[in-house]
């Protein structure tokens, strides 16, 4: 079985998860700020023996956004620098999915549910993406976008169960939208250990990324994004 090593930190959760035979071993902390004091230490703790070559890890998964910028920029460095010191593919996984997959993994949604996944974008705005279940795996409907919370629109017409950050900002959805939100779970944050997981299908498929090619999803088009080989450039 192939073992993954898996980074997400797009939000308040600072969470790394290596899967290896269908066993997961998880770091997780929801740290407001200092994710990249803290993760190096995280990644030694999981793998002790620190020297990632020797550890059997086939793949590279991180959560590729969308989320706090600077949070992207953690995982998708670490993924790039540890993808081209090693050689290893890397596999890219929304961060809004991830959300739906740790919602369904803690019981906070049902396979049959369709999952509205929110994160609070700042700036008056909210990420926004719809999410149904197939064999167990979250699959986009709808989105990712970032709107203003009064002109969140979803084409999807029937029951939703909304979750993350941005559902603290409900009260301010459209009446139509808010009528159709069975329940709600504001805390509920990404875990590594579902970018390990929704990383297999891409895995299967052979859809990687090369060092060169690892790149956060802001959503926003105007923020840019510099990948290591261009780093020091002039702009």
């Amino acid at each position: 079985m192939t073992t993954v090593l898996a980074l997400e930190t797009a939000t308040e959760a600072c969470s790394l998860a290596l899967l290896n035979g269908g066993v997961v071993t998880q770091r997780h902390e929801v740290i407001p700020r200092g994710h990249y004091q803290r993760i190096f230490g995280m990644l030694r703790e999981l793998l002790p023996g620190g020297d990632i070559a020797d550890t059997g890890i086939d793949v590279l998964a991180y959560g590729s956004g969308p989320g706090s910028f600077t949070g992207l920029r953690i995982a998708a460095s670490l993924a790039q620098g540890l993808s081209f010191s090693t050689g290893l593919p890397v596999v890219a996984v929304p961060t809004l999915a991830t959300l739906a997959q740790t919602a369904l993994r803690a019981g906070a949604v049902s396979p049959g549910d369709t999952v509205l996944c929110t994160l609070d974008a700042r700036i008056n705005e909210v990420y926004t993406a719809v999410y149904s279940f197939v064999d167990g795996i979250a699959c986009l409907r709808e989105g990712p976008w970032a709107l203003s919370p009064g002109d969140q629109q979803v084409e999807f017409a029937g029951q939703l169960r909304a979750v993350g950050s941005g559902c603290r900002y409900l009260h301010e959805f459209p009446a139509e939208l808010v009528e159709r939100i069975a329940s709600s779970l504001p805390d509920l944050l990404p875990e590594a250990r579902d970018v390990a997981e929704l990383a297999g299908p891409q895995i299967s498929a052979g859809r990687f990324q090369a060092p060169a090619d690892v790149s956060p999803v802001y959503v926003r088009d105007e923020i840019s994004w510099k990948k290591l080989a261009e780093q020091g450039r002039p702009g």
